[in-house]
């Protein structure tokens, strides 16, 4: 059965830096879609980031790159398994120099964000199960 992805394309500066930065957080490098210029980041069976050197991603686009620091371009939200689950990845995230965002916690929905080297905005979030279900 046929199961969408999707590929996040983000600029950075550095590429090894970025890679590092991933790593760190548990994720790991596809080798096979990675090179001097890029580097694909598995994030789960469907999510891929691709982190893309700022000529590399200008070979996509004819707009202005974001500058990430300063301008948002994009929010990525990503799901976790529990409350523990936002914490831990998260810190790992701060820890490996990313930058601390806003905490959010409405009991039934649990979130903290970060941005990454680069500035990009990750989001984790965390849904009580039994909320879902309506």
């Amino acid at each position: 059965m046929y199961q969408q992805m999707i590929f996040v394309n983000l600029a950075v500066n550095d590429v090894d830096s970025s890679k590092k930065f991933f790593t760190e957080l548990g994720y790991t490098i596809n080798p096979q879609f990675s090179a001097d210029d890029c580097a694909s980041v598995v994030i789960s069976d469907t999510i891929v980031a691709m982190l893309l050197s700022k000529p590399r991603y200008k070979d996509f686009t004819t707009k202005e790159i974001a500058d990430s620091t300063t301008t948002s371009e994009t929010l990525i939200c990503l799901s976790a398994e529990s409350r523990e689950k936002v914490d831990e990845l998260v810190d790992k995230a701060l820890a490996a120099g990313g930058t601390a965002g806003k905490t959010q916690d409405y009991g039934m929905m649990y979130g903290r964000s970060f941005d990454d080297l680069d500035g990009h905005t990750w989001e984790i979030m965390w849904m009580d199960p039994t909320a879902v279900q309506g």
